[in-house]
Formats: C-alpha cells, sequence, structure tokens
C-alpha cells in the first residue's frame, strides 16, 4: 500500500521542518544569526494514464489524466538574508551592518570567510579579531596609547592620541557582497563560505551603493521572530499528526483485507 510510504515521507519532512525550526528559535539572541527555512518539493508521479494521447485510433484525446504523487522531499534549507534589528552596546569596537555586506575574516587555513557578527576586540599586538581570535580583512591594528577608536559610516578607522590633537588614521574597512547570499554555506561560529552557488565575492567600500553602512557601538540582532516560528511550530506539528493519521488509516484497512484473506 503506496500510502504508508507516501506518509512517511510527510513524516520526514515534517522532522526536518521541526529541526530548522528548533534551530532558529535556539539561536534567537546569536550576533548576526539568519534564520533558515526549510523548502520542499514532490516526489516523482505514478502515471496510470497519460493526458493528451487519443482514447483509440482515430477517437478523441483524453483530457485528464492519472497521476499518482509518491510523497515529499526536501529540496534546501535557505538562509533568509534580511535585516535585522541593532542594538546599542556602547562598546567601540562593536560594529553592525546596515544593509547589504559582510566582514571578512581570515581563517586559520588563510582562506576568507564571512560574517554578519561585528562583536570584534583586539588581540595582544592590537590587531582587530573576532572573539575566536581570526583577524579582520583588511588588517587594522590599534596602538596601544590610543585613547579612542572611531569608526564612521564608511569604514574608515581612527585612533585619536593622548598627545595629539588630529585623529590618526589606522585604515579603511572593506565589505563584501554575493550574487546569490543563500548559496552561502554556513560553517557555524557566525561565519559562512564562498561556494559555486553563491558566485565570487564583490569587495567594496561600506556606504557605496548596494553595500551597507557601519554602525559603531552597535551589535546586529538576529532576525528570528519569535511569533512567526512559534506558529511555524504548531504548524509543522499538525502536519506531523496528520501524516501519522494517514499510516494508522491505511495499516486499519490493511488489516481489514487480512482479514478477510484469512
Amino acid at each position: 500500500m503506496k500510502a504508508l510510504a507516501i506518509a512517511a515521507t510527510g513524516m520526514n519532512a515534517q522532522q526536518t521542518n521541526l529541526e530548522v525550526i528548533a534551530n532558529n528559535i535556539a539561536n534567537i539572541n546569536t550576533t548576526g544569526y539568519k534564520r533558515a527555512r526549510a523548502e520542499f518539493s514532490d516526489l516523482l508521479y505514478q502515471v496510470d494514464r497519460t493526458q493528451g494521447v487519443p482514447n483509440r485510433a482515430n477517437a478523441s484525446v483524453v483530457p485528464e489524466g492519472v497521476s499518482i504523487g509518491l510523497g515529499v522531499k526536501t529540496s534546501a534549507v535557505r538562509n533568509v538574508h534580511i535585516q535585522g534589528g541593532l542594538t546599542n552596546t556602547g562598546n567601540s569596537f562593536d560594529l553592525a551592518l546596515n544593509g547589504k555586506g559582510w566582514f571578512q575574516v581570515e581563517a586559520a587555513d588563510g582562506s576568507t570567510l564571512y560574517s554578519r557578527s561585528g562583536t570584534f576586540n583586539t588581540n595582544a599586538t592590537g590587531q582587530l579579531v573576532t572573539m575566536d581570535g581570526a583577524s579582520l580583512i583588511p588588517a587594522i591594528t590599534v596602538p596601544a596609547d590610543a585613547v579612542e577608536v572611531i569608526v564612521n559610516k564608511s569604514g574608515q578607522v581612527f585612533a585619536r592620541m593622548d598627545d595629539q590633537v588630529d585623529l590618526m588614521e589606522l585604515g579603511q574597512l572593506t565589505l563584501a557582497t554575493f550574487s546569490n547570499e543563500a548559496g552561502l554555506a554556513p560553517l557555524g561560529d557566525n561565519l559562512f563560505q564562498e561556494t559555486p552557488a553563491s558566485g565570487p565575492a564583490n569587495v567594496g567600500i561600506p556606504g557605496d551603493p548596494g553595500f551597507a553602512t557601519i554602525e559603531q557601538g552597535y551589535l546586529e540582532n538576529s532576525n528570528v521572530d519569535p511569533v512567526k516560528e512559534i506558529t511555524d511550530l504548531i504548524s509543522a506539528q499538525r502536519a506531523y499528526e496528520m501524516n501519522s493519521k494517514v499510516i494508522q488509516a491505511a495499516d486499519e484497512m490493511a488489516a481489514v483485507v487480512s482479514k478477510n484473506i484469512r
């Protein structure tokens, strides 16, 4: 009985959906986190009668066929890259992106990774790094005797020295954008990796057309909406229950057939 296998694919799909929702809720307070959404598509169809063919020689054409679907599959888990709200932290090394763009971070193997989390700090040599110690690209080094660090909306980094009136320019931050942000591969630790699906990184200056501006002293919140996640959770639970009811009904029908055979 195909109904058992079809309903089983539905239960598997809703289990995946539930896991995606659970991860969204777990990361509701993760800086720069982008909520994910499970996408589904129907499986192949078993065609018992094809539409559009003649019923018999020189006769009328069959207007509708008979195609029985074989279930559902998970086709993608898509990260929804929409802007999250900004929270004032008062920390001069916290940087938030307001608009499209990604901070560039140097991985341990020297490759470039990308992040929306602007929780930066300085290491022992004064270089700006992530909370895990990865260096920001391009490298910015803050002098040990700097009394204030200023980052403007265009990504220019300045330091105010105790014995100088003029600001000292430390460098220029750049951002990366992608033609298909959903194609980036999530690695954990708020990091993403370029893939053939995302396309190559387009590097530019903050504030330029198509690039975010930088807000110093702010962090970008997760874009997870708790109300929507709870609503989706209930919907997934109900769909799972309905598929289990189909399995129960199919089992009862098979039991009736078995009893009649005996």
